[in-house]
């Protein structure tokens, strides 16, 4: 919490994939920036994703053509910047007799290949599941499927290594910290902060506002900016279900479903496959959304119509669900609302600087922040070039290809330490692993071992360095250990925690 009065340039709302994005690019241009969130990052729809970087390829059914080459454009370019987060996936879609014809899969697939760049990621082909390895977690009756690519994330780290490397180009982040109201005075709005953990209150001048609240992007505008009349965006829940792994292979598989919707199942966290997603209408707070029980029945029953082994509740390792901030654009169903963002802004003096962000992709967060700039740049004068296109996130300096040289690294540095641990170091920090483990040789180096692989020397990097606080934090926003761990476990962590003094974020 601001201590006395601050001024900055930009004064961001909302630590999502989209507001950290943007504090990213407009601290990297040579504006000052403040980003404050009244959670945790990516403590809403930015944790709660189906985890792909994706052009959407069922939009392609709305005619969204420009929406998906944007999304396809940007595939390469975020598994370049994060090749420690994100990695090419091949995804199988079997042909269901019934529903979507083949020649339209085929037709869709072919557009798919070409409307967007593509240099690394190898075309679709043609399978024949009587014959081929991937059709045999498939019930009999399933012949003819096509095999595409796209790419999988971890949708909060993006986040918070996002936020870490503004907060190292200079732009200060504040999490747990609530804006109570904004009000406009000359050419500076004058915005209260509120830190929730302490309730100590502060004073932050700004020059331009960016609402970027996601699903509490109208909220802010009505009870924080005075805009009484705000609606713009329209909520849609979506629940995901991860289950015991279901396959051998490293495959994803898109099902249709006779409701035109798709379900996929992913591989994820190695011994887990994630089914996900619903989309269902939400009124209510996002605060604590979590999967129903028709949703869970949805999942299961969408999954079991193409294994041959059943997927029951007993299989159910962990759901989550988030609420999706959709640009209004009062179609009829929510499967059918625009997945694209939609930017307003209110530049003049009068009406202060003021840009709302509507909806948006994780795919897409990038160019999202660029084109935000473009409207700052116009209130603010330009500072600086676009630069994020050719950059890195703080871990992925490697080539997109060359993740497993960078796990033989670590096993060389480390030759006492458990490859399956150096691996999973290397998925989540990438180059920074070796900073983690510092001088340690084994295990008992890093530190009291709070279960999984998570231990006291990782727990304190990540309070120190990416803003944890929480166990919930740790386990599962900053990695997904809470999927491997027993109460117990968690238990210890919240007692450390409790008692160990408060990090401080450099």
């Amino acid at each position: 919490m601001a201590k006395r009065e601050h001024i900055t340039d930009i004064f961001v709302i909302g630590g999502g994939i989209n507001g950290t994005a943007i504090a990213r690019d407009a601290v990297g241009r040579g504006f000052s920036v403040f980003l404050a969130d009244m959670g945790d990052l990516a403590g809403g729809t930015s944790s709660a994703a189906t985890k792909l970087v994706h052009g959407g390829l069922r939009y392609l059914e709305h005619f969204a053509f420009g929406m998906v080459h944007s999304a396809l454009a940007e595939r390469e370019t975020l598994w370049s910047m994060a090749p420690h987060l994100i990695r090419p996936l091949r995804f199988v879609l079997p042909h269901h007799k019934g529903l979507r014809p083949a020649w339209l899969l085929r037709t869709g697939l072919f557009v798919y290949d070409h409307i967007g760049p593509r240099k690394l990621l190898p075309p679709t082909r043609t399978l024949d599941l009587r014959n081929d390895p991937l059709g045999r977690p498939l019930k009999d009756g399933y012949a003819l499927a096509f095999e595409y690519s796209d790419c999988s994330v971890d949708d909060a780290r993006m986040v918070v290594l996002t936020a870490r490397d503004a907060a190292d180009k200079g732009a200060i982040i504040q999490t747990r910290t609530k804006v109570i109201s904004a009000t406009r005075e000359g050419d500076l709005w004058t915005i209260r902060l509120q830190d929730a953990t302490t309730n100590l209150k502060g004073t932050v001048k700004a020059r331009l506002i960016v609402n970027a609240a996601g699903p509490w992007v109208d909220t802010v505008l009505r009870e924080t900016l005075g805009k009484a009349e705000a609606h713009h965006v329209r909520l849609v829940k979506g629940s995901h279900i991860v289950v015991r792994r279901l396959f051998d292979h490293e495959q994803a598989y898109f099902f249709q479903n006779a409701d035109k919707r798709i379900v996929f199942a992913i591989p994820y966290e190695r011994d887990y496959t994630l089914i996900g997603t619903t989309d269902e209408e939400f009124d209510g707070d996002p605060h604590g959304v979590a999967i129903t029980e028709e949703e869970t029945t949805y999942l299961l029953a969408a999954a079991t119509e193409y294994f041959e082994r059943p997927v029951t509740r007993a299989d159910i390792a962990w759901s989550y669900s988030g609420v999706r901030p959709l640009f209004d654009d009062h179609r009829t169903k929510a499967q059918d609302t625009t997945r694209d963002y939609v930017l307003t802004s209110a530049l003049d003096a009068k009406a202060g600087a003021l840009i709302n962000v509507f909806g948006g992709k994780l795919t897409t967060h990038r160019r999202l922040a660029e084109q935000v700039m473009e409207r700052v740049e116009a209130s603010l004068g330009k500072r600086g070039k676009p630069w994020t296109r050719t950059s890195k996130l703080p871990g992925g300096e490697f080539a997109p290809r060359d993740f497993d040289l960078q796990v033989e690294r670590l096993n060389n540095l480390y030759p006492n330490l458990p490859d399956r641990f150096l691996r999973r170091l290397v998925r989540q920090y990438g180059t920074q692993a070796a900073a983690l483990l510092g001088k340690a040789t084994r295990m008992s180096d890093l530190g009291e071992l709070f279960g999984a692989d998570l231990t006291q020397h990782e727990v304190e990097y990540l309070i120190d360095r990416e803003w944890a606080r929480t166990a919930d934090d740790i386990l599962w926003r900053r990695t997904k250990l809470g999927l491997r761990m027993r109460g117990g476990d968690r238990t210890r962590l919240e007692e450390y925690l409790r008692t160990r003094k408060r990090g401080t974020i450099k």
